[in-house]
Order: structure tokens, then sequence, then C-alpha cells
């Protein structure tokens, strides 16, 4: 099994909002998207994610959210990205995660916005448990435990 390994980077804007963008082998999610999304064509494609800002949404504890249990406002997925305007619903991008005893995945990505849009050649991203866990404790400790 391929292994992958997650980051969390909590940065504060220019403003002092903190957002969080996940990094897949040290490359930002934002960044990978944008990748794949311009060379399949994909129009609008290209800067349009931005991380998440828990100030500006309820996402609950980000370890549940992580998990893949957050609010039931964003339906079976979770969003992983949001706008790259800061509102994670104008522009998210969604994955289930699958949480075992030894591993998460990312897979089943989406822009619900977009239901045309396919996705498969995207992932999935597949994380030891252990690290994933120590990277999500990582996030905790610098935004604290409860953004709600």
């Amino acid at each position: 099994m391929i292994s992958n390994e997650i980051r969390f980077d909590c940065q504060q804007r220019d403003d002092g909002v903190l957002v969080i963008v996940p990094h897949i082998d040290g490359v930002p999610l934002t960044e990978l998207i944008d990748r794949f999304e311009i060379a399949a064509g994909m129009q609008p494609a290209g800067d349009a994610y931005g991380g998440l800002i828990p100030a500006f949404f309820r996402f609950g504890p980000m370890d549940d959210h992580f998990h893949g249990h957050s609010t039931d406002a964003m339906g079976l997925k979770t969003a992983v990205l949001g706008c790259e305007c800061g509102e994670w619903g104008c522009w998210p991008l969604m994955t289930s995660i699958t949480v075992t005893d030894d591993q998460v995945t990312w897979n089943a990505f989406e822009q619900p916005h977009r239901q045309a849009r396919d996705y498969p050649g995207f992932g999935p991203f597949q994380f030891g448990r252990r690290q994933y866990d120590e990277a999500l404790a990582v996030l905790i400790t610098a935004i604290g435990p409860d953004t709600d």
C-alpha cells in the first residue's frame, strides 16, 4: 500500500484570520487540485481554491472534521478546501474521508457546483493513521481544540 504524508498548514491572512490548507507529500492541496483541473481542461481552473477558515464557519472540532464527522450541512462528504474568497460554500473541494485503525483515505473528490466534472484521476490519498492523527494534533495545538 502506498502511503501519502499529510500536514495541515495554518497561516494567518493579512486581516488576522487563520486559514488551514492541507499539504500532501509536501505540496499544498490547493496546488495539487489546480494542476489536476488545469491539465483536465476544466474551466474555471487555477487559483479558485483556498484554505478552510474556521472563523467563517462552525466546522466543529478539527479532529472530528478531518475524520469526516463534521456538521451535516456538508452532507456525506467533507470540505477540505474552500473558495479562494474565504467562503467554503462558494467553491469547495469535497471528499469522502474513510478512517480505519491503520489508515485514513481521501477519495471520491468532487466540486459540488460543477457536477459534470470528473475527479477519479485525483487521488485517492492514503495516509497512515498514526501520522494523520499526529498532523491533526499539531493543527489543534496551533488553533485550539474546538473552533465552534
